[in-house]
């Protein structure tokens, strides 16, 4: 509830800020104002704490047009309140200074003039802490150069006192008018009444007796407790209520501040000057702090909930034993995987030596463990067979990946073992090395496998798309509100459920389309077609999802017709599916290209050809036939977690070959460093 209530203030108009909220600051100003005129020290030339902090407010309260208009209200409330004790020419200079840092500070801290100003990050802060400098610059240079026009008081002594009294102003009340951290409070109510007490009392304590200056800094772990167990406004709320106390008692002449001038032998104005530096100090250690606990209390909330996603992930793997040690070897994690692959329990291990998880020879030993650890947590060893000894007593053989772990100085705090049982597989392989009187039964077999795992895919894909088809459309009902309107996050959830059940069905329908060419389950094409015609309907077809990128797609096409003989519906899908392909591989100001030509064939025949050219991220080279395989993704795409399915390329390959086609991967020339070309030649049709 916290965060909702968060993301509802960070959203707040200004504009929606009540005129009234303005006018009680400014009104506040002008009383505050007047108190800290008639509250200067005696012989001061300085006006005090001067509340700019509420002028500077309003201001950021207020839309970018009203802030001038405003600025001028604050100049008369500036001259008014500083005339009943100061000349009026002092009275003009400050007044005008007040103005203009107020302006300033308003267009520094919130320059949008929209939303309220956020104060949630470290760059929030800094934003806070130059915007209050440079007001209080401005209002140092106004009063420096009163001085020096007016000829009263020591331009020096002016300036410096003018500067920290209104950074502390500003710096301390800003605050409340700002989107804060929306963490609740980590303390009890106990404890945060012991809070408020204990501030009471050192307030009254430090400002009321005699003490030297430096005993106020006294209070500061009190507020530094309640920075780091309150909620942010309220941390503030007790800043401020400290600040009142001192401000309260040095004007009443008590506490260490009051008579600094006259013990130390100081300037008059030293008082405030001083005050307002406590005020900073104070500031300077509450708000730091107060964003700093919002921010570790929104990371450990993102950790935790990557920690559980992750110990999902590592709970189901149920196919993969997943074991983790330490820098020394301990075992620290045996997933369920690990269990079932070789037969020990988690608290069987967990503290032991990874050494017994391996016959002789092959991690026994703290050597042998050593040198096993050296060569496999190499970046460039991927998936090497290892020998793992079962809880019985058998020898298992894994297709192992290690990785070490590192901390923020990159030292070495253990290794994650990833890890398939292979070893009937391998046995497999063996055997039919050796013999060669079993090959045929064994490619027979494997065959047998083959169809059996097409026809479960093909079976699963049909039995799968009647429900998933249902489900979409109760959806569909649901969101259209036929069985009651729903919430607005129960219209996000059901989007979502939406899109991905969707996703699923063009997966299965990928599938079962396969599974139909594959089958040779296809009408043989025979409608005379224009190769044109499909091309400008496939490319129509991916112009959609180019809409608001930066990318050029051209269209290369012949004046004259280009007549083929084939399946219209499954030529567009070739169209769409390598132009899909070129525009999801290649990133924004990048380019993409379909040309269609006629071209001579092996044969007297004639043949079509069709290019699809991209400036994205390419194909390895070893990689080009690989990638009309089934489920098969280059590594480039892998490696930039582009998503998809590896179907795309199969099923066009299969439709081309259907049509006495072929399709390949052009080799990039030398000049040509990134990118892809997809070639698709078809028999050119007589006409």
């Amino acid at each position: 509830m916290t965060t909702d209530l968060g993301h509802v203030a960070e959203r707040l108009p200004i504009v929606r800020s009540a005129a009234w909220v303005r006018g009680a600051l400014l009104v506040g100003a002008l009383l505050g104002g007047l108190a800290a005129v008639n509250a200067s020290p005696d012989g001061g030339d300085v006006i005090g704490m001067w509340p700019v902090g509420l002028t500077t407010a309003a201001l950021v309260l207020a839309p970018r047009r009203q802030r001038w208009p405003l600025a001028g209200v604050v100049l008369v409330i500036g001259v008014l309140t500083v005339a009943t004790g100061r000349p009026p020419g002092v009275a003009a200079g400050y007044g005008l200074g007040l103005a203009l840092s107020s302006v300033l500070v308003a267009g520094w801290y919130a320059p949008e003039g929209t939303v309220r100003p956020r104060l949630r990050t470290d760059g929030d802060l800094a934003r806070l802490l130059w915007a209050c400098a440079g007001g209080a610059t401005v209002m140092a240079a106004a009063g420096l150069t009163t001085s020096l026009v007016t000829g009263v008081g020591d331009p020096v002594r002016i300036a410096i006192p003018l500067y920290f009294t209104h950074l502390a102003s500003t710096l301390t009340l800003l605050p409340l008018v700002s989107v804060l951290p929306a963490q609740a409070a980590t303390a009890d109510q106990g404890e945060r009444v012991a809070q408020w007490a204990a501030l009471l009392a050192l307030g009254v304590a430090l400002f009321t007796l005699g003490a030297v200056p430096v005993a106020v800094v006294i209070i500061i772990p009190a507020l530094a407790w309640g920075a780091l167990r309150v909620t942010p406004l309220e941390a503030v709320a007790q800043l401020l209520f400290v600040l009142l106390i001192a401000l309260l008692a040095t004007s009443a002449d008590l506490g260490p501040l009051a008579d600094v001038p006259q013990r130390y032998d100081l300037f008059a104005d030293a008082r405030p000057a001083l005050l307002g530096l406590f005020c900073v100090t104070c500031a300077l250690i509450v708000i730091p702090l107060t964003l700093r606990v919002g921010q570790q209390i929104a990371e450990a909330g993102a950790a935790a909930g990557e920690r559980d996603v992750i110990q999902r992930i590592v709970d189901g793997s149920h196919g993969v034993a997943i074991i983790v040690a330490d820098a020394e070897g301990r075992i620290t994690l045996f997933n369920p995987g690990a269990e079932r692959m070789l037969g020990y329990t988690a608290s069987q291990v967990l503290g032991r030596h990874s050494s017994m998880l391996h016959p002789p020879g092959d991690g026994e030993g703290q050597r042998d463990f050593e040198r096993l650890r050296t060569v496999l947590a190499e970046p460039r060893v991927g998936a090497t067979p290892v020998r793992f000894r079962h809880a019985d007593g058998s020898v298992r053989v894994h297709m192992l990946t290690l990785s070490e772990m590192h901390d923020a100085r990159g030292a070495v705090t253990g290794y994650v073992s990833t890890s398939e049982d292979v070893t009937e597989q391998r046995e497999a392989q063996r055997a039919l090395e050796e013999s060669l009187r079993t090959e045929r039964e064994a490619v027979e077999r494997l065959r047998e496998v083959d169809e059996v795992k097409d026809a479960l895919v093909s079976s699963v894909s049909h039995e799968l798309r009647t429900p998933i088809t249902s489900m979409v459309g109760f959806v569909e009902l649901l969101q259209d509100g036929t069985f009651g309107e729903p919430t607005d996050g129960q219209r996000y959830a059901l989007d979502r459920v939406h899109a991905n059940s969707a996703r699923l069905l063009r997966l299965i329908d990928d599938l079962l389309v396969l599974s139909r060419l594959q089958a040779e389950q296809v009408d043989e094409p025979g409608v005379l077609l224009d190769l044109r015609e499909v091309a400008r309907a496939g490319a129509a077809v991916v112009e959609a999802s180019t809409a608001e990128r930066d990318l050029e797609v051209e269209l290369d096409l012949p004046e004259q017709p280009l007549p083929v003989v084939g399946d219209r519906d499954g030529l567009e899908r070739v169209v769409v599916n390598l132009l899909g392909n070129a525009v999801k591989f290649t990133p924004d100001g990048g380019r993409v290209r379909v040309s269609l030509r006629e071209v001579e064939g092996d044969q007297v025949d004639q043949l079509v050809e069709l290019d699809v050219a991209d400036t994205g991220i390419g194909i390895p080279a070893a990689e080009h036939e690989l990638v009309f395989t089934r489920f098969y993704r280059a590594s480039s795409a892998t490696r930039d977690a582009v998503p998809g399915t590896g179907l795309g390329l199969a099923i066009t390959r299969a439709v081309v070959e259907a049509h006495g086609g072929s399709i390949a991967v052009v080799p990039r020339a030398a000049q040509d460093p990134v990118g892809t070309t997809l070639r698709v030649r078809l028999p050119r049709a007589s006409t």
